[in-house]
């Protein structure tokens, strides 16, 4: 049992903050906060949207307020701080080592290596061309095109902070190469070569996320996440489009 709630509301803000900004769903945001609230001893409510987080309980009239930043995605820290809620609910742990934990996720940075990158974005690139029954030849160009429209993106995204701008050249980088490729013989289908070479830029947890949100009637962050997905998709396309045209026009004559 802690004593102190206002300490209890603070720990539930960071908690739901750390959940919506790793790419949890508002229904699991809600309900990991109330199930914390409440083996701590304190009926919470909570609401969570896409930008800011909500948590009142009885004894004090003034709600917490956490503003949220939402960033790439870390399904790890959000596997981590659900654990470590499940285990406080069930009293495997005490509140001095959830709060601790919780520190230790939200100081967390582990990130995969640019060689485990690259090799997990070829080998996303190459999957779905298992399903076109593609030649070995457009397997590989997909593996390379795939890494380099993925680290096109990368890049892009380091020295720009404008939306959507990261995926729009990684889109041109791919529909730019795998138009060129097809151009100068080395392809047999560019169009199979884009399909497959985006699959690392789809936002698929945004897509995810957005069903089960509108499924679950959370229809405004649903509606904002779908939206966000759109936005990033057409962002995708728009590049490829630019990317072709360019390939076309600066080397269609040549090839």
């Amino acid at each position: 049992m802690v004593t102190n709630e206002k300490a209890i509301i603070a720990l539930c803000g960071r908690v739901g903050k750390l959940l919506l900004e790793n790419g949890a769903e508002t229904g699991r945001v809600e309900g990991t906060v109330e199930y914390i609230g409440r083996a701590a001893g304190l009926a919470v409510s909570c609401h969570a949207t896409m930008t800011a987080l909500f948590v009142d309980a009885d004894f004090d009239t003034a709600t917490h307020l956490v503003k949220v930043r939402t960033k790439d995605f870390d399904l790890r820290k959000v596997d981590a701080v659900n654990t470590l809620s499940r285990r406080f609910v069930a009293g495997r742990i005490d509140w001095a080592t959830l709060e601790s934990g919780v520190a230790d996720v939200e100081r967390q940075r582990v990130d995969y290596t640019w060689p485990q990158k690259i090799l997990g974005a070829g080998l996303v690139s190459v999957a779905p061309m298992l399903l076109f029954q593609a030649t070995w030849g457009d397997l590989a160009l997909a593996f390379g095109v795939g890494i380099a429209g993925y680290l096109a993106a990368q890049l892009t995204g380091r020295h720009t902070s404008t939306p959507y701008i990261a995926v729009g050249v990684g889109g041109l980088t791919i529909g730019f190469l795998a138009t060129t490729l097809a151009l100068a013989g080395l392809g047999a289908s560019a169009d199979n070569i884009v399909i497959s070479a985006l699959m690392p830029l789809v936002p698929g947890v945004a897509i995810t996320n957005s069903l089960r949100e509108l499924i679950a009637k959370h229809t405004i962050s649903g509606l904002v996440r779908a939206v966000d997905a759109v936005m990033v998709a057409g962002a995708i396309g728009a590049g490829v489009v630019v990317g072709n045209a360019l390939a076309h026009g600066l080397l269609g004559g040549l090839l």
